[in-house]
């Protein structure tokens, strides 16, 4: 069954109007829409029962924690002009079915209609595509609500959130063929935030994935690969080797790495490491980015540094992703070791500047009755870095 509207015009009277959209056998309330661009809209749906859905679009969830207690889900609707677009919206369907990762975006249910194209409304197909809904926004938006407000992420949740999105690019860069998702940047990151905990991250947007590992043997090939790259990968976040792909390369996961980098970057300062060359006078972002020239914020720039600053230890972090060599980018699996490394320390520094912690907990008691010191604490914890660090 398709969508009981088609048309520009009837899309917005069906969002004014609630009406009703069918995905299969599923029917869904248009509450409100939540954003659009280019041909794509997305709303937020409601789920309506009805006595031939057998128990909602719910029972084809492989995953129990998809199911929205409140019925409520996010739904994409996209009008496909030609068969390019068309086989664009088969192919984010099928890299969907290949994952089932709690830091990426699954697809919950999907149909793709045929409609009768004419002059005002030139499109041929429309797609449904449902997902879980993340009503806090994407990363770039909250970057971009801190930003207006001066205020910056703790370095507790920017590891917290870096560390999730490199779960879920382990998980694509492990499939078989390891996929790369080409496209990572703050837009596509939903961010949900949780009392008491680090904000869940979650990837989205599968429309560039591709398998990761590309042999380049011609200049032919190599522009083909640019010229994908400029309709498909985000300018600000392209690895160098996108933007002037030798003759002679074999590509893989690590252009995911440098977009990883680049994003690590903004959830730090809200923007791209090398968007600065576009306020400046005769600027080149692509320029920037093939010669890996990084401006790092300072406290006398317009856009400030959160206080106290970020360790100088995330910043070689990014550094060392955003390397314009790809041969000498780390892998995913690298960065996880470290990142890892960096949310230990970063707890266990705390502990060592701050000991009351462990005398202000209900244990304190009992390490005084024991002897322990805040001497002790401190030399136990330097014993613990050290060791981490061998």
């Amino acid at each position: 069954m398709g969508c009981s509207f088609s048309g520009l015009n009837a899309l917005y009277d069906a969002v004014n109007g609630g009406a009703d959209v069918w995905i299969n056998d599923n029917r869904f309330k248009i509450v409100r829409q939540l954003g659009e661009g280019g041909f794509a809209y997305v709303f937020l749906v409601r789920e309506a029962f009805t006595a031939a859905s057998g128990g909602g679009v719910s029972k084809k969830f492989k995953d129990p924690s998809h199911i929205a207690e409140d019925g409520t889900y996010a739904m994409k609707k996209v009008l496909i002009q030609n068969n390019d677009q068309l086989e664009l919206v088969k192919e984010e369907i099928r890299v969907s079915a290949l994952f089932s990762h709690p830091n990426l975006l699954p697809l919950l249910d999907h149909a793709i209609i045929p409609v009768k194209a004419t002059p005002e409304q030139p499109w041929t197909h429309e797609a449904y595509l449902l997902f879980p809904v993340h009503l806090d926004g994407t990363l770039l938006d909250n970057s971009t609500t801190m930003k207006s407000k001066k205020q910056f992420f703790s370095t507790s949740d920017v590891l917290h959130i870096f560390r999730q999105l490199c779960a879920g690019l382990k998980h694509l860069h492990s499939l078989d063929p390891p996929y790369a998702h080409n496209d990572v940047k703050p837009g596509n990151v939903l961010l949900t935030h949780r009392k008491g905990q680090p904000p869940l991250a979650v990837l989205m947007d599968f429309g560039s994935a591709r398998p990761a590992k590309r042999q380049i043997r011609s200049r032919s090939e190599a522009l083909q690969l640019q010229e994908w790259a400029s309709e498909h990968v985000s300018a600000p976040f392209r690895a160098p080797e996108l933007w002037d792909c030798p003759s002679q390369i074999d590509i893989d996961e690590r252009t995911d790495i440098w977009s990883l980098g680049c994003t690590l970057f903004a959830i730090m300062y809200g923007v791209s490491p090398f968007e600065y060359a576009l306020g400046e006078s005769g600027g080149s972002l692509q320029l920037a980015i093939m010669n890996g020239q990084i401006k790092w914020p300072s406290a006398t720039g317009g856009g400030g540094v959160p206080k106290p600053p970020y360790p100088d230890a995330l910043h070689q972090f990014v550094s060392w992703m955003l390397q314009p060599q790809p041969t000498v980018r780390p892998l995913i699996d690298d960065i996880i070791i470290h990142v890892d490394k960096f949310l230990f320390l970063h707890k266990t520094l705390i502990l060592y500047h701050f000991p009351f912690f462990f005398f202000g907990s209900p244990f304190g008691p009992f390490l005084i009755q024991i002897g322990w010191s805040n001497n002790f604490i401190h030399c136990s914890l330097k014993i613990l870095i050290f060791m981490f660090l061998l």
